[in-house]
């Protein structure tokens, strides 16, 4: 007897519920998060590549770090804001693809990102007079090329592996597609997947962990063995990119505890914030933290900003 399983043209997220007059208010601290986002991200990447005297590894690998921000953004929230709308919560099984493969090679452009820096700043750091020749531009290109190709070749295996699946249901609960969801839809054998799932996870984890202990265990014992100003500026110099690396550490760890462990006992509210932290906080906190931390690009964007004005006011 031959065994027919039905076929989907679309998926239903069913971590959105009915919520009547709060929805124009989730609508608009959405979009206004999303504004913020897209404009602080923006300014800061403008700010770098406008000023020739930040074209330099750490500058470059944050411009890297803000286009990353505002590319998981935009596999987020368009369809987010949608959804929050919209009375039917559905999304094709193409668009639902496409947004796990953004918010994956988001998150591992992401981490990758973030060891680079570390070790960046240990070369910088713990071998100042070697930095110049370590560090080139070039060099620094290659980086920065390697990280978003490996990302994007990595999920894109993930993504061949999920289209041969087939799947006995089309109920995601979360607001938006999950890869691990969607793998525990299948009727048929998900070994490969799982497999492949699991490396992927050590990958993702230890390579990246790698140069970020070994960089911050050389500059711990720099700061140790050094004077009172070399530890404030190695703590100065360091303080926004740790900062950032464990806002994104938590807010995976929270994403991973809500997709794959029983959370019913949390408010559903909290639940959707939990699972989107690392997808919102992220982009939203690390132009205000290096910006505000780094003395070239807060001075820059006083310059851009003040020319702007000065302009205005010829006009006038």
């Amino acid at each position: 007897m031959n065994s027919t399983f039905p076929t989907f043209s679309y998926f239903i997220l069913g971590g959105y519920l009915n919520e009547g007059k709060l929805t124009y208010f989730y609508f608009t601290v959405t979009i206004l998060l999303y504004i913020m986002i897209v404009f602080s991200n923006t300014c800061v990447i403008v700010v770098i590549c406008m000023n020739r005297s930040l074209h330099e590894p750490m500058y470059l690998f944050l411009c890297s770090l803000f286009v990353n921000e505002l590319y998981g953004s935009t596999g987020l929230f368009p369809l987010l804001l949608i959804q929050i709308l919209s009375d039917v919560h559905t999304i094709s099984v193409p668009f639902c693809f496409l947004q796990i493969y953004c918010v994956y090679t988001y998150a591992n452009i992401e981490i990758c990102n973030l060891a680079v820096m570390s070790f960046d700043r240990y070369i910088a750091i713990c071998c100042p007079l070697q930095y110049n020749t370590r560090m080139t531009t070039h060099r620094t290109f290659v980086f920065i090329a390697v990280i978003w190709l490996y990302s994007s070749v990595k999920f894109l295996i993930t993504l061949s592996l999920n289209l041969r699946l087939t799947l006995c249901g089309n109920v995601i609960d979360s607001v938006v597609c999950n890869n691990h969801l969607v793998v525990k839809l299948a009727c048929s054998t998900t070994r490969v997947n799982n497999i492949y799932g699991l490396f992927g996870v050590i990958i993702t984890i230890v390579v990246p962990l790698v140069p970020i202990l070994f960089s911050y265990m050389r500059i711990l014992k720099v700061c140790f063995s050094g004077c009172k100003q070399t530890r404030q500026k190695a703590l100065g110099t360091c303080a926004p990119h740790l900062a950032s690396l464990l806002n994104f550490s938590f807010g995976c760890m929270f994403e991973i505890l809500q997709s794959r462990f029983d959370m019913s006992a949390v408010p559903r509210v909290m639940r959707v914030m939990l699972s989107l932290y690392f997808l919102i906080i992220q982009p939203l906190l690390n132009p205000v933290m290096f910006g505000l931390q780094m003395t070239k690009i807060r001075n820059a964007c006083k310059h851009v900003l003040g020319c702007k004005t000065l302009a205005g006011h010829r006009g006038n």
